[in-house]
């Protein structure tokens, strides 16, 4: 007999979801790549396979009432066909459709005239007829600590195709973004591109079709929120957050973002229109660019995020508390911080031991009011989100607040340190 929620993917989300599952005593059924994933260690039963596998999906399918997913790489035909054999998913194939390419939230974000960066395909670049590109500077060195999301360069170099030279289209500048369209997470997918060599270096080595480009923004500060609506329309949303990137990776989300009433109204609304216009049901993820030209969306995210991490402790209740409300079908609850604010830090992959990183792990877990999770993935998986430490905030003045945070930061930064960085 089917019973409870199943979930495509066995990582952190799959395993915090797990445990929102548990403490309902709801089952929550696993489809995962692997035997050992962090999701087995709350999961009711386990299907090995991939999401592009239809035998694995269909017999998760066959365990619960309803799948849910904790990431985008997924076969849309497949699931539209189990979808019309009587599998329920949560987000539909349909909403999908139209947000786990960045194409597709391109062309959705105009349609809606939501702002966001410039963009084209690839593809649409047109040739240079004269070998010069516009607006090309020197780029400086970027600050680790700030810039644009995801400037990742390829760690291995695909074979070459010879193209014809390409231009910019009038109006745009180096340094420009491209991203991959499809698959790309913490900097991967992602690179920046300073000038016109590095521009024809990527037309040779990445099939055009499947990338994009967009105009690079020199924004302010990183803001996101997380988003649901449930089956009857409804729609709660989260606060406003800052989140700061180290690496092309988040170093450590606030909540809620020094922001003015104004701002944060616009964040939600433009949240509320994207769900309404989608018929969207399941939680879904902003990320904003803030700066001179206002607020800009960066990218869409249709599930539980990083940045949401910090409601299991601070507010009513959490993004996966809502996530499992949503594909059992029951209504949302409130989203209301419970405290005047939250700093969450995520912990990456160290060169240490086992035990040398348990040693720090106690450490962690001995700082006055902090919640450790641990997500169990392989110690020597270097710079990869191993888990997240967060910390209620009592200061209710923002820049005080902000200190409070960032005194915090020093003092988890001195036991388990960003990759790369001295170790303390």
């Amino acid at each position: 007999m089917k019973g409870g929620i199943g979930v495509v993917g066995g990582g952190q989300l799959a395993l915090m979801l797990g445990q929102a599952a548990r403490r309902r005593g709801i089952p929550c059924h696993v489809l995962q790549a692997r035997e050992a994933e962090p999701a087995s260690a709350v999961a009711t039963s386990s299907v090995l396979g991939t999401a592009g596998d239809a035998r694995a999906m269909r017999e998760l399918a066959d365990r619960c009432r309803a799948v849910t997913f904790e990431h985008e790489w997924l076969d849309l035909a497949a699931l539209s066909d189990l979808e019309q054999q009587g599998c329920r998913f949560v987000p539909s194939p349909a909403a999908l459709d139209r947000l786990i390419s960045k194409r597709h939230q391109r062309e959705l974000l105009e349609a809606m005239a939501i702002p966001c960066p410039r963009w084209l395909p690839l593809s649409r670049l047109q040739p240079d007829p004269t070998g010069e590109q516009p607006g090309a500077e020197p780029l400086a060195s970027p600050d680790p600590g700030n810039q644009q999301a995801g400037t990742a360069t390829a760690t291995v170099t695909p074979p070459r195709r010879a193209v014809a030279r390409v231009r910019l289209p009038d109006g745009w500048s180096f340094p420009v973004m491209a991203k991959a369209s499809r698959g790309g997470y913490d900097g991967r997918g992602t690179r920046l591109v300073p000038d016109a060599a590095a521009l024809q270096r990527l037309m040779e080595e990445v099939p055009p079709d499947d990338w994009l480009l967009e105009e690079f923004i020199p924004f302010e500060r990183e803001l996101a929120l997380v988003a649901c609506r449930d089956r009857f329309g409804t729609v709660a949303v989260y606060p406003l957050v800052e989140t700061h990137q180290h690496g092309h990776v988040c170093d450590w989300v606030l909540a809620p973002a020094e922001a003015s009433p104004a701002l944060q109204a616009h964040a939600r609304n433009v949240a509320a229109s994207l769900l309404t216009d989608l018929d969207y049901v399941g939680v879904l993820a902003i990320e904003f660019f803030w700066g001179r030209r206002g607020l800009l969306v960066n990218e869409l995210a249709p599930r539980t995020h990083n940045s949401g991490h910090y409601s299991i402790e601070a507010c009513r209740s959490s993004q996966f508390d809502q996530q499992l409300r949503i594909v059992n079908g029951e209504t949302l609850l409130d989203t209301d911080l419970t405290v005047p604010g939250a700093l969450m830090v995520n912990l990456l992959g160290l060169d240490l031991s086992e035990a040398e990183m348990e040693t720090r792990r106690a450490q962690l877990r001995r700082l006055p009011g902090t919640e450790l999770h641990w997500y169990g993935k392989p110690s020597g998986a270097m710079g990869r989100k191993l888990g997240h430490i967060t910390l209620p905030l009592k200061e209710l003045d923002a820049g005080s607040r902000r200190r409070e945070a960032m005194e915090h930061l020093g003092q988890i930064r001195a036991i388990w340190p960003l990759p790369g960085l001295a170790s303390a």
